[in-house]
Order: C-alpha cells, then sequence, then structure tokens
C-alpha cells in the first residue's frame, strides 16, 4: 500500500503509456513503481484485473508493519512484515500478505 505524499490518499497501481506507476486518485500525484513491482493489467469480461507481484528478495513495500507471532512456513520464524491489499472485488475481504524478517519468503491469507 502506498500513501501520496501530497494529499496523504492512497495512491493505486496503474499502467499508463506502458510503464507501472502508482497514481493518488485524489489530487492525481504519479510516482514510478520500483522494478521489484510489477502491475500487471487484464481484461477479463470487460473487467481490469490488477495484479502487484512482489518477488521473494523484493523489498518490503512502503506501509508495511512489523509483527511477532506469524510463523514463516519456511523456516519457522515468528516475526514477518505484513501488509493488506484488495486482491479481488470490493465486497470480497482483503488479502493479508506476509514477508519473513528473517528469510524474505513472502506468502499471502485471504481473510
Amino acid at each position: 500500500m502506498k500513501f501520496c505524499p501530497k494529499c496523504n490518499s492512497m495512491m493505486v497501481p496503474r499502467k499508463i503509456n506502458g510503464k507501472s506507476v502508482y497514481k493518488c486518485m485524489k489530487c492525481g500525484y504519479e510516482e514510478e513503481a520500483k522494478a521489484s513491482e510489477v502491475i500487471t493489467t487484464k481484461i477479463k469480461h470487460k473487467e481490469t484485473e490488477k495484479i502487484l507481484v512482489l518477488e521473494n528478495d523484493a523489498e518490503v513495500p512502503q506501509g508495511a508493519q512489523k509483527i511477532k507471532g506469524v510463523v514463516c512456513p519456511n523456516c519457522k520464524n515468528d516475526e514477518a512484515y505484513f501488509w493488506i491489499l484488495q486482491t479481488r472485488s470490493a465486497d470480497e475481504p482483503a488479502t493479508r500478505f506476509y514477508k519473513c524478517a528473517k528469510c524474505g519468503k513472502v506468502w499471502r491469507e485471504y481473510e
């Protein structure tokens, strides 16, 4: 999750002229996405689907928080960073992503 540095509104991932960017829907501010944040857009039954791909060796996204008590499925460490994204339709619950603070494994849980 990324927030606009101008108005503090949540920014959304977009593909603009072939570039992956984050755009503020309130004030229009745009910021290019990092190489590890790939945004893909597909047309599926007249709906646009956006997918954010985060590789295991990528940096933790801005706004992620470190928590204890979540066990990594890879190394069994109990510290991880987490962030929440709306990956399905608006009437569905959000998806919680985790990144292990020790080995860097990224996994997700559906709420």
